[in-house]
């Protein structure tokens, strides 16, 4: 990283990021070479939904198919691709081995870049859930939002990893400790603005930057509520602010706090603590 990109606003690291060649994980990497290792019958044996599920657990690939079925939707004046299975369908398989092929190798990374990573695949969980419990109409479009919501962090950690890991490091000691004095920050917009911000430079469906946007819908607040407690279960945060966000959830997704805890992969010592911290709470009529 050079020095005068510590002075860079968001428009600058739009378009230094958009263009970049991202990886891919390893895990997608393996899992695909050892289909083809695993010879025609076994691809064969393949659906279109168990393909999806690779791309739910890898941010950079959903991101990847999704504009590249985008710019072919653009040429054949095709329906916006909002979802996985979509952009699966879009490609398919041949096609989804080719990207995975052509994407570089991952250099080494620090420990911050691959926590991003989990809390992405895990928000997409989340989210998926609590659309369906509220009975979205495509709780895959929801969960897909949620899986890209960490991109615009992502990509910084791989191509500005000493800005990104300072940053992370100042927003958490702000977040658990707010009454004190913030320390400064050295970048004026949030790792959300930047997501929203490269998905309009990419050309993303508008619908998919609404979600990642994350305010005024319920399915868009969904998206953004279930990246908040992915983030607070990496974070191994205490009962009072799961708390706190079920019952923002709550205001969105029908449910007893208690159902919408569930999706949440928690300790058994944690989950027990929330969820007497629920039934001591009062319940939203």
């Amino acid at each position: 990283m050079q020095p005068y990109q510590w002075q860079w606003g968001i428009n600058q690291w739009v378009e230094y990021l958009k263009d970049k060649d991202i990886p891919v994980l390893p895990t997608t990497r393996a899992f695909l070479a050892a289909l083809q290792e695993g010879g025609e019958d076994k691809r064969d044996s393949l659906s279109a939904r168990d393909l999806t599920d690779i791309v739910y657990g890898d941010p950079y690939l959903a991101l990847k198919l999704l504009r590249r079925a985008e710019e072919r939707r653009s040429r054949q004046l095709g329906h916006d691709t909002t979802t996985p299975l979509a952009a699966v369908l879009q490609t398919g398989y041949d096609e989804l081995q080719e990207i995975v092929a052509a994407s570089p190798a991952r250099d080494d990374l620090l420990p911050g870049c691959h926590t991003c990573e989990t809390r992405s695949v895990l928000a997409a969980t989340i989210a998926r859930a609590w659309a369906n419990r509220r009975v979205d109409v495509s709780p895959d479009e929801v969960s897909m939002a949620a899986l890209l919501v960490e991109i615009g962090e992502l990509l910084l950690w791989h191509f500005a990893p000493e800005l990104t890991d300072k940053e992370t490091q100042v927003r958490d000691w702000n977040e658990r400790f707010w009454a004190l004095m913030k320390r400064p920050s050295d970048i004026e917009f949030t790792f959300r603005q930047l997501t929203t911000a490269l998905a309009q430079a990419w050309g993303l469906p508008n619908l998919v930057v609404m979600l990642i946007k994350g305010t005024d819908t319920p399915r868009a607040n969904i998206a953004r509520l279930a990246a908040d407690a992915a983030k607070l279960v990496t974070l191994d945060l205490e009962a009072p602010s799961l708390l706190a966000l079920l019952q923002e959830v709550a205001k969105v997704v029908p449910g007893h706090l208690a159902e919408l805890a569930e999706p949440l992969p928690l300790p058994d010592e944690l989950r027990a603590a929330l969820l007497a911290s629920i039934e001591a709470a009062p319940q939203a009529e």
